[in-house]
This record gives structure tokens, C-alpha cells and sequence, in this order.
């Protein structure tokens, strides 16, 4: 497996793989994918044998960003790296894709993170429960530090953090 920078060629392929992932997570089109990659301080993409199978979007503080459970983390702490979304292909799913992903983005973020203790966060539904989705956060060493309603109380999240 080989992880790279995002690419402006790789647009239309992640924009697909976005609405084939759908519900997990949030709808774009072209314009939105190119500002989110633009914006996002990690933008990569798996390939094995030269074919994507998937990739891992995150933004810094700074970033303009206006997602609600990103927003969330802004207004708590300085210094994160919060993952917005992860994405793997259907066909390459239970082989490492994620997993291979998040300890891509925990190097890059402990190489980041100037000298302090780095903190990567996510949050995972709890309303819909997403179970697989909080085990696998929770076997990468992400902790509970809050929760939070979103689309006027329709949904709900749990906000974690791994500190690198």
C-alpha cells in the first residue's frame, strides 16, 4: 500500500467514492470537494497497486471550516487535527485500509504537533449508533471527551481524541 497527497486529478475519484460512502457522510459536488481538499492540512489517498481504494480528509484550527462537530473542537482546544472524514472503496474494506489511513495521519500529526503532546480528533454517532464505527476509534486509542446534538437534535455525536 502506498499513501500520497491528494491531487487535482484525484478530485472526480474522491467525489465519487464520497457519494458511494453516503450516508456516513456528507454530500459534495465538485465545487465543495476542491474548497475541502484546499482547506484540509491532510489530504491523502491509499493505493495498492496503483489503484485508490481510500482516503482520509483533515483540517487544522485555522482552517475555514464551518462543520459543526469541527467547529465544536475549535472552540475547546488551541492545537487538534480533526478528521473530517475517512472514506475506503467497498471492495477494500477489512483490509487494513483504514486502519493504514489513521496511522498515516498519526505520524503527520506527531510530526506536526512542535514539540507538545499532538491531538487528533473525530467524532463517531451515537444517534444513529454507529458501534463498528466507535470499536474501531476505540481500538486506535480515541477517548470520549464530550458529546454533542447536531441537526437540530436529529442526530448526535460522540467527540473523541487520541493524543500522538
Amino acid at each position: 500500500m502506498n499513501i500520497r497527497p491528494l491531487a487535482a486529478a484525484d478530485h472526480a475519484w474522491f467525489l465519487d467514492l464520497n457519494q458511494a460512502c453516503l450516508p456516513a457522510v456528507s454530500a459534495l459536488n465538485p465545487t465543495t470537494t476542491a474548497k475541502l481538499i484546499g482547506e484540509a492540512g491532510y489530504a491523502r489517498l491509499l493505493l495498492k497497486d496503483g489503484q485508490p481504494l481510500g482516503a482520509l480528509l483533515a483540517f487544522w484550527p485555522a482552517a475555514d471550516y464551518d462543520s459543526p462537530n469541527f467547529l465544536w473542537f475549535k472552540a475547546r482546544y488551541d492545537s487538534f487535527l480533526y478528521i473530517d472524514r475517512v472514506m475506503v472503496a467497498e471492495e477494500a474494506r477489512g483490509q487494513g485500509v483504514g486502519v493504514a489511513l489513521y496511522n498515516d495521519l498519526f505520524a503527520f500529526a506527531k510530526a506536526h504537533a512542535n514539540g507538545e503532546a499532538g491531538r487528533v480528533t473525530c467524532e463517531v454517532n451515537s444517534r444513529p449508533p454507529n458501534p463498528g464505527s466507535l470499536r474501531f476509534h476505540e481500538s486506535l486509542g480515541f477517548m470520549p471527551v464530550g458529546e454533542q446534538e447536531t441537526e437540530g437534535g436529529a442526530k448526535a455525536v460522540i467527540m473523541m481524541e487520541k493524543r500522538v
